[in-house]
């Protein structure tokens, strides 16, 4: 049980804004026969999916900064950037897996105030099939 809790915690960490990486842990722990394939897919989803909650969460918290003077863009800018990105960016949710451009996605959507019923399924979906088809290659390489 531990090496699922492990998975679940190295998998959320490398959804932060840390830099971590996890299908590198995964693939070492999906070679383990001893351990089901399935659950290691499943912690890894969840655990993914909320460090990206974590970046949407941050980005919700900036936005009560955006009247200050560092703030990068002014509230007009913002607001019209959120009307963009609801209307059009929803879908690049799907992406939140990608290096470095994923975080920041979930954190821009936080700013944005993308509305958490859109984005953890969207978040989910994405990072679930991501760690499906490094899972799957993995298992086809094995088999050759």
């Amino acid at each position: 049980m531990l090496d699922y809790l492990f998975i679940f915690f190295v998998s959320f960490l490398s959804a932060t804004i840390l830099p971590f990486g996890s299908e590198a842990v995964l693939l070492y722990y999906a070679n383990d026969g001893a351990l089901s394939v399935i659950f290691l897919w499943f912690w890894a989803s969840v655990g993914n999916t909320l460090g990206g909650l974590t970046n949407w969460l941050l980005g919700l918290y900036l936005v009560r900064y955006e009247h200050k003077k560092w703030f990068p863009i002014n509230a007009e800018t913002r607001q019209k950037a959120e009307r963009l990105f609801n209307r059009y960016g929803t879908w690049s949710l799907l992406f939140t897996w990608l290096p470095v451009v994923g975080d920041g996605i979930a954190l821009v959507s936080g700013v944005f105030r993308t509305p958490i019923w859109y984005f953890l399924p969207l978040v989910l979906i994405g990072k679930a099939a991501r760690y499906a088809l490094i899972l799957w290659g993995q298992h086809l390489l094995s088999a050759s």
